[in-house]
């Protein structure tokens, strides 16, 4: 007969080993005002203190609802009971211990619920399980302290504060740990952590935003924190917008529904306003998919490996939002932090969704790309235009005579002869720049053509094509670029040009034709491997 036995974990390794469970700072902290947020607070304080010895505490405290002696000790059970409400942003009954005890060794909660009024205190505090070998949760009698602090934002009504102590995870250990070091790394935590709360409780912190209807706010360290919205409404554009049903299953019974909307921002010279332009947070790392689940933020800033990020996305940001009937259906994680796709749904944005907001965000980015291309090679080709004019005297070029200016056609005279062709006839638009010309765009979106600028044989390049804008900008960036690098290439397609003319006629003029269009088709395929050119405001 097969028997049954019970075998309880070691509270010493489990207790320990629970604190290894993938938190950051700033998802710990969230995870906590989730907490806050489900006991229906309007008001919520953070405070992150250091004091001269370099010991760190964490206090969250709120005017929620409060729990009684039994809601005390529930809430401190690993796995605590589940909430009522599925639409609860707590999910596993787990985050308020495990979030907490990432970073500290002690954890405390005081609350005080509306039936009785009292006061309650329970404390987890790692050091004495491990001593004692048990799951013993401390039961405390909260001090007139710990009273006041709660009653300095729920006075006299409801509310409960989370205490961390004995905080051993936050920051690296300094030599002087109370000092200017620790203390300095303490501030760059609090600075994100501002950061990151003001985009995962977007939703709850502003008032204008019917979607949530459960309004908050909430301090750090005394300051209230503003709604940021990755997706600046009102100034971005919508460019794709999908709701989609799921099903349970194989069934045809609908669960829930997700929504994607697609928003590209404009690009940095079109904002007039620049608090805006500073708000809007334009770079690499803000581009990609940021979800949502009962309007929290619980993941942001990635493309879920659909593709990587590069420059010309880093205008395009997309919203994912679903609510908590999906959970099962998109695997939420024990921490809220993010979802699995299940193979058609990834491919269903990946290939039906994205790829338009993609070309689109692609688009605007090298639009923007080519007025900067223009802007900076202005004066890129100066240098090359004069080394040039020093040697065009000394350089055995065709004979060539314009013919009919309004149609370009010209006669080129060569050692082959006489052949007739059209040539692109143009003037120069900048002082001595009639060797090489840059423009923002030929026919054909080949790179480079001949050209007869100011009766000069010379060349105009095109600032629009992707070798130009991967090859020649970083050099015209660089310091001796000009001098240099865009030298070389500018006589190497100077070169070309005049030997066309020195070696066409009537039977290869058109193979030149083709052999400027393979030529740029080539490299534009070969400098996709290249990175795309980053501003100089761009991080």
């Amino acid at each position: 007969m097969d028997n049954k036995l019970i075998v309880p974990p070691d509270p010493r390794r489990m207790i320990e080993g629970l604190r290894d469970t993938g938190y950051n700072f700033n998802t710990a902290v969230a995870d906590l005002v989730d907490n806050s947020i489900a006991a229906k607070a309007t008001l919520i304080h953070i405070n992150i203190e250091m004091d001269f010895g370099g010991a760190i505490t964490l206090s969250i405290i709120d005017n929620g609802t409060g729990m009684n002696y039994e809601g005390l000790i529930n809430a401190m059970k690993y796995g605590s009971p589940q909430r009522r409400s599925k639409r609860s942003l707590g999910k596993f009954g787990l985050g308020l211990k495990t979030a907490s005890t990432s970073f500290c060794r002690r954890l405390e909660v005081i609350t005080r619920d509306h039936k009785d009024g009292k006061v309650y205190k329970a404390a987890w505090d790692l050091d004495h399980v491990v001593s004692v070998g048990n799951w013993e949760l401390l039961i405390l009698t909260p001090d007139q302290e710990e009273i006041d602090l709660l009653d300095s934002v729920a006075a006299g009504t409801t509310g409960t504060m989370v205490r961390w102590k004995k905080v051993d995870r936050l920051i690296k250990k300094y030599t002087d740990p109370g000092g200017k070091a620790a203390h300095d790394a303490l501030k760059r935590k609090i600075v994100n952590l501002q950061d990151h709360l003001s985009m995962v409780f977007e939703r709850f912190l502003d008032p204008n935003d019917c979607r949530e209807p459960h309004k908050v706010k909430i301090y750090l360290n005394g300051e209230e924190l503003k709604p940021w919205s990755p997706f600046l409404p009102g100034i971005s554009d919508l460019v794709a917008e999908k709701t989609v049903p799921v099903c349970l299953d194989e069934s045809d019974e609908i669960i829930g529904a997700f929504t994607v909307r697609a928003f590209i921002l404009p690009r940095r010279e079109e904002f007039s306003d620049p608090n805006l332009l500073e708000a809007a947070k334009i770079s690499n790392k803000n581009q990609g998919i940021y979800i949502y689940r009962e309007n929290r933020l619980i993941h942001s800033a990635d493309w879920l490996g659909m593709t990587i990020k590069e420059p010309h996305l880093s205008l395009l940001r997309v919203e994912f939002s679903f609510n908590a009937e999906l959970d099962d259906a998109l695997h939420v994680d024990i921490k809220k932090s993010r979802i699995d796709l299940d193979d058609t749904l990834y491919n269903w944005l990946n290939e039906e969704f994205l790829p338009a907001p993609r070309r689109a965000a692609n688009e605007r980015y090298r639009r923007g790309q080519r007025k900067n291309a223009a802007r900076k090679s202005e004066t890129a080709h100066a240098y090359s235009n004069r080394g040039i004019k020093e040697k065009e005297k000394d350089i055995n070029k065709a004979n060539v005579r314009i013919l009919d200016p309004e149609n370009q056609e010209v006669q080129v005279e060569n050692s082959y002869g006489a052949t007739r062709l059209k040539l692109k006839l143009t003037n120069s638009v900048r002082q001595d720049e009639v060797y090489v010309q840059p423009v923002e765009s030929i026919d054909d979106g080949v790179l480079w053509q001949p050209a007869l600028i100011d009766g000069h044989q010379g060349l105009q390049l095109n600032t629009g094509h992707p070798f130009y804008q991967k090859v020649y900008l970083p050099n015209i960036s660089s310091q001796n670029g000009s001098s240099v690098n865009v030298q070389a290439i500018d006589y190497l397609f100077w070169a070309l040009s005049v030997a066309e003319l020195k070696s066409v006629n009537d039977n290869n003029r058109e193979h030149f034709d083709e052999m400027r269009y393979e030529v740029s088709r080539i490299l534009r395929k070969l400098v996709e491997m290249l990175p795309d050119p980053v501003e100089d405001d761009e991080k």
